[in-house]
């Protein structure tokens, strides 16, 4: 069977009930284009039933880590924020109690970069719950002071744990380095270079876009993003950044390896990935010149859809 008749399959046998988009490029052509319906949210706020096409903005939920990890390549490039083995506190001086504590004095930018911070922190609970480490952070008076200030519980850069603040300390130094929010930063530096110009980043009650998962885009436009990455960045993200990026920085599990903000596979077929809560992915298979780009509607409750279109695509 050829890719589109396995693609087709899995549709046809319902094998896929929540896919909300998929787009496959080949070559940097669309060779497959697929979309659905079903009820949908922004974020946590229920949408109802949408009828999803082209056209149709959809949350990428964590995926928006790793543009976040593209984001800064570009302002590290053009001399905005600090190298990875730079301080991490030294970024907040606001804090000065936590800048001064010797238990947090080795944290580096890196650190957060590779979600290895050492940090008390879980995501492992729904994100409906406020007990969940991310949407917690959201909840408090400082997003920056919650994460920063969660107690250390074994030594940095040793163990990956996901963590969502860490991508929010991110954010939060790209956008104080180009002084200005980072949807707009994204806008000019990211997203208009490769013709993106409908999106959304949805903001926390404080009025900063959620680094860690509020970014909404088409799917033709997410496969945008993977094709500047297998392209090695073109003249938008540094070719250097990206190889440095996309190396595996911490084991996960096996294979399984995690870079700056991006996931990487380094078994015998290699891949780099972005993976979002409800079935976001971004797949990037620089070998085989192949860029999949998918959404769905299964928050808080696995990955079935996409990976059953994925491993079509895939084969396997």
């Amino acid at each position: 069977m050829t890719m589109a008749e396995r693609v087709e399959d899995v549709l046809r046998g319902g094998k896929a009930p929540n896919l909300h988009g998929l787009v496959v490029l080949r070559g940097g052509e669309v060779v497959i284009e697929r979309y659905g319906a079903g009820r949908d949210h922004r974020l946590n706020v229920p949408l109802g039933h949408v009828e999803f096409d082209r056209d149709t903005l959809h949350d990428l939920r964590s995926v928006t880590k790793s543009v976040v990890g593209l984001l800064y390549g570009i302002a590290l490039r053009d001399g905005l924020v600090p190298s990875p083995g730079e301080g991490l506190m030294r970024q907040f001086p606001e804090y000065p109690d936590l800048v001064e504590d010797p238990a947090r004095a080795h944290l580096t930018v890196g650190h957060a970069l590779t979600m290895t911070l050492g940090l008390d922190w879980n995501e492992d609970l729904p994100y409906t719950d406020p007990a969940n480490g991310e949407i917690a952070m959201e909840l408090a008076p400082d997003r920056y002071r919650y994460v920063l200030e969660r107690p250390v519980v074994e030594e940095a850069g040793k163990r990956w744990r996901y963590c969502g603040g860490a991508t929010a300390l991110i954010g939060g130094i790209i956008a104080r380095g180009a002084g200005r929010p980072l949807a707009d930063y994204a806008a000019d530096v990211l997203f208009e270079p490769l013709g993106i110009r409908e999106f959304e980043w949805v903001k926390g009650d404080d009025g900063v876009e959620a680094a860690a998962s509020g970014l909404r885009l088409r799917p033709v436009d997410l496969a945008a993003v993977g094709r500047l990455v297998l392209d090695g960045g073109r003249d938008v993200v540094p070719g250097e950044w990206l190889g440095e990026m996309l190396r595996p920085h911490v084991v996960i599990d096996g294979d399984f390896r995690y870079g700056y903000q991006w996931y990487v596979s380094t078994g015998e077929r290699h891949w780099v990935e972005c993976i979002g809560n409800g079935g976001q992915r971004l797949l990037v298979v620089p070998g085989e010149d192949l860029v999949v780009a998918v959404t769905a509607g299964e928050y808080d409750s696995g990955q079935d859809s996409a990976v059953a279109v994925l491993d079509a695509v895939l084969g396997r």
